[in-house]
């Protein structure tokens, strides 16, 4: 006699699985010294690339020396009658525009960058989304020293004399490092929205030449029409000019230096997660 049992088999039934729970279980999360190291190996590979393609210096190396004797020579008699008493108020000026011009490059090699497809391979990478934009903008902190350090050695050169000695000009050498890094992130975010480098050059050059020359930078505020000195009272450029002034020519920590940290570190904060953010959205 044989017995036959039978096993009635049942359906498992689907588990609901939460897509947020599963994202947070196959995402890795890195701690701060890890995104550091990872930023600091993105700032390796953009000095590398600086030492393969010397042509991004011609900017650094030739425009602080171009544009400090011309516009020395040719304004200087006129706005403050001699060059001599124009180079206290032209070298700060100049600083800030070529700060702002180097900065406006990062913008332009970002989107060079995307386009030629090697962000695609730092998304397969377990990297912090914030690693690849932070890097080159620290290894530029080179570009924009080496700027300003030429810009203040032009002055010398041809006479001038910052009466806040040694000191002055570091601090106001530090400061023009620190607000060109700080605006490099508004460039850095149009490089992540625009679909060009050409668009992003060209957008680049309707900020910058608004913000460098209508400013305290070459003239005097007081000399402009009312409309104007209102709007240059409000330019963070203007901000930055007039501390590196009193940094440069009298060695003094005056307000308008704690103005310009205040205004870089607010640029910072808003324009570092949007450029994040669209990098994001991009990858």
């Amino acid at each position: 006699m044989t017995t036959t049992s039978t096993m009635t088999e049942t359906p498992l039934s689907p588990r609901r699985v939460d897509p947020s729970a599963a994202v947070a279980r196959t995402t890795s999360r890195s701690s701060v010294r890890e995104i550091w190291v990872q930023v600091l190996a993105m700032a390796w590979r953009a000095l590398k690339k600086m030492r393969r393609k010397p042509e991004q210096f011609f900017d650094v190396l030739i425009q602080p020396l171009l544009f400090t004797a011309m516009f020395a020579f040719i304004f200087g008699g006129a706005i403050s009658g001699s060059v001599s008493d124009y180079l206290p108020v032209l070298i700060p000026g100049i600083l800030a525009q070529t700060a702002l011009t180097v900065c406006m490059a990062t913008g332009v090699q970002l989107r060079e960058d995307m386009d030629k497809g090697v962000f695609d391979r730092f998304k397969s990478l377990p990297i912090a989304r914030i690693a690849p934009l932070a890097g080159p903008m620290i290894a530029d902190l080179i570009r924009y020293g080496i700027a300003s350090v030429l810009t203040l050695a032009s002055g010398l050169a041809i006479g001038y004399r910052p009466g806040g000695g040694v000191l002055g000009c570091v601090g106001g050498v530090a400061l023009t490092v620190i607000s060109g890094w700080s605006l490099a992130w508004i460039f850095t975010w149009l490089g992540t929205m625009a679909r060009s480098a050409q668009s992003v050059q060209g957008i680049s050059m309707m900020i910058m030449f608004p913000l460098t020359f209508l400013s305290n930078a070459f003239v005097p505020a007081q000399t402009l029409p009312g409309w104007l000195q209102a709007f240059v009272k409000v330019n963070p450029v203007s901000h930055v000019v007039s501390a590196v002034r009193d940094l440069f020519n009298d060695g003094a920590v005056t307000a308008e230096v704690g103005w310009a940290v205040i205004g870089c570190v607010v640029v910072v904060v808003i324009f570092a997660p949007l450029a994040v953010r669209s990098y994001s959205r991009k990858m």
